[in-house]
């Protein structure tokens, strides 16, 4: 394979100066402010739409979409972006529904509702649970999956790879909140217009191989070539039926995989949770329009990539060190193929999305750990100036146990992008039960929103790993609800299990709450849902579109 030339360093060296200079005149020019742990950790009226709206996909966007979800462009085709669509949706709800509350309710940390909504120990078991997923699923996979691209394309040496990310991204974690959220600015920039090339290149590529010119003759050779890839819901038995189960992605489990994700997840709403609700909704709004253009960055290139590899093209690049064939080797393969200077151009773009993703969530882990934990129950009495200190020793301390820790995770076995979703699918129901009870139904109590944190959890891990031993499920296959795993084993997918461990947490915490009602309500009234007129209009126009496209692509 290509490695990087002269002038790709040369690229990249551009991206680092830009990005690492800008950084530093937000921190200098914001420093009268800094010894404010408020301000350090969230920005606190700093940050424009247009600046929260870009933090939110930088930070969203990472080695999991690039390398992950261009590999299951590969395998599986567009269904895979529904990931990004169902996002954009799920990104007007929270915008309409969540931030009003947040903002109402002064609360700028997740286990902070917690405590305010329940009590201080649903809050410390949460903030610990977290932490946890934060650094040994979030961080390791981001900064490993970054690290295996970063080397694939350079040649350089995976462990020097993952330390350098972690030390860029460092950098810029360190100068709090606001330094993170304009950079992330800069960082969308590069990711969008790295990422369009590559995508440019490789179905123009599909064109030249078919004996013609033009990207709308590759789309069109794609569509004709690889017709199996570009359906939105998979029947049943269909091959990759267990990651995506129909019709689940719309009405389903994908749900509280988005609604979770984005609106009760300190590492996304941290963005938001600064800024006034006006500035606040824009920002969020611009995100579902940049989510819509996502799959065009992250998937079409795995779907190229297939239409290829069925030609001919890319049979021995694609394969492991045990001579399989492995989605994720995709977007490398793709980036090598780049002539001089676009390859350091989507090099930088992939570089952007692992550094951004890794520092918001630092910075996440940093917030929690140093408000939630350190200052509540360490050192109540701590200066503003000692916790702004201790955020950023948490900001090293993560990323040093992610980078020892993500060599023995097995990422790689399964795709880095199913790692993350499945694993964070453990968790999600139980703490999306919490929230959305919480938020909405005033008699919810403490009981009943411990027993969704703890008991949603422990039931995700008995509907995963002990159920398909003591049942055989296999009745449940003509539902959908039970398809069989490589070893013959009928399993109900991830996403339907999330949806069936949410529906107990909700129903025990009905019955809890019936029984001994919360007096701890919020603050909430019917007015603080009413949107502007244009944030109406850019939201339809949003939701038209999901709509066309899964229509279209059904």
């Amino acid at each position: 394979m290509q490695k990087l030339q002269n002038l790709d360093y040369a690229v990249f060296f551009i991206y680092f100066i830009i990005v690492a200079s800008y950084g530093y005149w937000i921190y200098q020019r914001k420093k009268t402010k800094e010894t404010s742990s408020t301000d350090f950790f969230l920005a606190e009226g700093s940050l424009t739409w247009w600046a929260i709206g870009s933090s939110l996909i930088a930070s969203n966007i990472s080695a999991e979409q690039f390398i992950g979800a261009s590999g299951d462009g590969f395998a599986m085709g567009l269904a895979i972006a529904t990931y990004e669509w169902m996002a954009a949706a799920t990104l007007i709800v929270v915008a309409v529904f969540f931030m009003p509350i947040y903002l109402k309710n002064r609360i700028f940390t997740m286990p902070q509702f917690l405590t305010k909504r329940y009590n201080n120990t649903v809050a410390m078991i949460m903030a610990i649970f977290w932490l946890f997923l934060y650094i040994l699923v979030n961080l390791t996979s981001i900064l490993f999956l970054g690290a295996l691209a970063v080397s694939t394309i350079s040649g350089l040496n995976f462990t020097f790879c993952m330390f350098g990310l972690a030390v860029f991204a460092v950098i810029i974690t360190l100068g709090g909140m606001k330094v993170i959220g304009y950079t992330d600015v800069i960082q969308v920039f590069f990711l969008i217009l790295g990422g369009l090339a590559t995508t440019y290149l490789a179905v123009n590529l599909v064109s030249s191989e078919n004996g013609t010119t033009g990207i709308l003759n590759g789309f069109n050779h794609m569509l004709a070539k690889s017709e199996d890839h570009f359906h939105m819901i998979f029947p049943k038995g269909h091959p990759h039926y267990a990651s995506l189960p129909g019709l689940t992605v719309l009405i389903g489990g994908m749900w509280i995989v988005n609604l979770n994700y984005w609106g009760c997840n300190q590492y996304i709403t941290q963005r938001a949770l600064g800024a006034d609700l006006k500035t606040a909704r824009e920002g969020i709004l611009f995100a579902a329009f940049l989510k819509l253009l996502m799959p065009i960055i992250v998937v079409l290139p795995g779907i190229a990539a297939y239409t290829l590899y069925q030609q001919g093209l890319f049979q021995q690049e694609m394969l492991d060190v045990s001579g399989e064939v492995n989605k994720d080797h995709a977007y490398p393969v793709l980036l090598n193929l780049l002539p001089s200077g676009l390859k350091g151009l989507s090099f930088a773009a992939l570089t952007a999305a692992v550094v951004a993703s890794l520092a918001g969530k630092a910075n996440s882990i940093s917030t929690i750990f140093t408000l939630d934990i350190f200052k509540k129950y360490i050192s109540p009495d701590a200066s503003e100036q000692k916790l702004v200190r201790v955020g950023r020793i948490a900001i090293w301390v993560s990323m040093l146990m992610a980078i020892f820790i993500s060599p023995f995770m097995g990422i790689d076995k399964k795709g880095g992008f199913q790692f993350i979703q499945e694993m964070t699918g453990l968790v999600s129901p139980g703490v999306f039960a919490a929230f959305i009870m919480g938020f909405f139904w005033k008699k919810t109590n403490s009981a009943g929103a411990l027993f969704a944190i703890v008991g949603g959890f422990l039931l995700s891990l008995f509907f995963k790993y002990m159920l398909p031993g003591l049942v055989d499920l296999q009745f449940l296959a003509p539902t959908g609800f039970a398809v069989p795993n490589p070893d013959g084993i009928y399993t109900i997918p991830f996403l339907d299990t999330m949806g069936f461990v949410f529906l107990i947490c909700v129903a025990v915490m009905i019955v809890l709450g019936l029984q001994k009602p919360s007096d701890k309500g919020l603050e909430i009234d019917s007015s603080m849902f009413k949107t502007s007129s244009s944030f109406a209009i850019g939201a339809a126009v949003v939701l038209v579109i999901i709509v066309l496209l899964y229509s279209y692509f059904w």
